[in-house]
């Protein structure tokens, strides 16, 4: 199975509006910097310019040829469920046994599921249903699906993953801890502190005891922002600002205190909180202009991290 491990945001969204997104390039240095996965967000529509997210996973794979690839993530019941286990399947055949598909919800911009003709009010049922459609095809199966909300009838599509990729699950509600625990392999979560990732383990421990499976490891994807060493951070936080409010349309006051931006140590020591809460993976988003020289910087913070060996068991 494709690890998580020291991970990164592939470049998909033009925050800033440079009127360029460095995908291709990301990709293949976050692999050349020794980065165990890359990972793509998913939107229709958002506060940005941005790509799809499987397309740009199915470039980033022909640049690249160790690096697992990840869905950060996509929001499985905005789309077609058949179209969508063809484009992971064709996406595994690019990066076979590197495939990471990350599912949620989303729901925070409702104009692009108008814009898909999807109710945001249906968006968990319809995750339920069509991973069940999207699993099976992947396995290789026909599907007979008869709904409520997804009545689907396709036949075995070829070629088929020699695996189903690991499923990971987003989310911060019950609802998604108790999916986590029911289908995935792996629990994702954002915008939260050690603490609270440490209870969240507890949670999932729970659930996945109703459900009779073993517990999903857990991953966090956290903003972060390596100063450049001046002793002033105050350049880091402007610039991490602006990140937040081209990204997310959000005064950066509302997500600050879940962000890591300062000097190497300061940073160091907020992921190294994470790995003793139990998280197994640490997806990293670059609150930069310059995404390319964050990587540099979270790479050559990694010896001073608990993921300096590769990820932390779950």
């Amino acid at each position: 199975m494709a690890e998580c491990g020291y991970g990164v945001m592939i470049p998909t969204f033009d925050p800033f509006r440079a009127g360029s997104i460095p995908l291709l390039a990301g990709a293949a240095l976050a692999e050349e910097l020794g980065f165990d996965s890359g990972w793509v967000g998913d939107h229709l529509s958002f506060h940005p310019p941005l790509l799809d997210a499987l397309g740009a996973l199915s470039g980033a794979a022909g640049c690249t040829r160790r690096i697992a690839l990840g869905t950060g993530v996509l929001l499985l019941p905005m789309r077609h469920p058949v179209w969508t286990a063809k484009q992971v399947s064709t996406l595994d055949a690019l990066a076979p046994g590197r495939v990471l598909l990350g599912v949620g919800v989303g729901g925070e911009n409702p104009q692009e599921w108008e814009a898909a003709g999807v109710p945001v009010a249906q968006r968990g049922a319809r995750l339920d249903e069509s991973l069940d459609i999207v699993t099976a095809l992947l396995r290789g199966e026909a599907v007979d699906h008869r709904g409520p909300l997804l009545p689907t009838r396709s036949p075995a599509l070829e070629p088929a993953p020699s695996a189903v990729p690991p499923i990971v699950v987003g989310g911060r509600s019950d609802a998604a801890l108790r999916r986590a625990a029911r289908v995935g392999d792996a629990w994702m979560g954002v915008w939260m502190s050690a603490r609270r990732a440490g209870e969240v383990g507890e949670r999932l421990g729970e659930f996945a005891a109703d459900a009779g499976r073993p517990v999903p490891s857990r991953l966090m994807m956290l903003f972060v922002h390596v100063g450049d060493g001046a002793g002033d951070d105050s350049a880091a936080r402007d610039e991490a600002a602006a990140f937040v409010g081209g990204q997310y349309g959000l005064p950066f006051d509302a997500l600050e205190r879940w962000a890591l931006v300062g000097g190497e140590q300061q940073v160091a020591d907020g992921l190294n909180a994470l790995a003793d809460a139990g998280v197994s993976g640490v997806i990293l988003v670059p609150a930069a202009r310059d995404v390319l020289e964050q990587y540099r910087r979270l790479a050559a913070l990694r010896p001073s991290t608990r993921w300096a060996g590769g990820p932390v068991p779950a």
